[in-house]
């Protein structure tokens, strides 16, 4: 399966399993297992609980895909310096 065919999830890191596996969770409560993708693997990018990442699912099996984008988690102080 080429890379065009995937459907790209984005959702947030909720467990980190043994293996190299994670469970994201995704829109509307939806849970998927996950694991690095080749790339993420081939540079050291860690992958931490809270992460906000992009996963690339099958259309044939959506329960389990490759996580293609980490993003990071939102820190807590982000939204408090907004006083203006």
């Amino acid at each position: 399966m080429s890379k065009e065919d995937l459907v790209f999830i984005e959702g947030k890191v909720v467990e980190v399993a043994a293996g190299g596996n994670f469970i994201i969770e995704g829109p509307k409560g939806m849970r998927l297992a996950a694991k690095l993708a080749g790339k993420l693997r081939r540079r050291h990018i860690r992958v931490i609980l809270g992460d906000h990442v992009t996963v690339g699912v099958s259309p044939y099996d959506p329960t389990h895909g490759l996580i293609t984008y980490r993003g990071k988690a939102p820190s807590p102080t982000d939204n408090q310096g907004d006083n203006k």
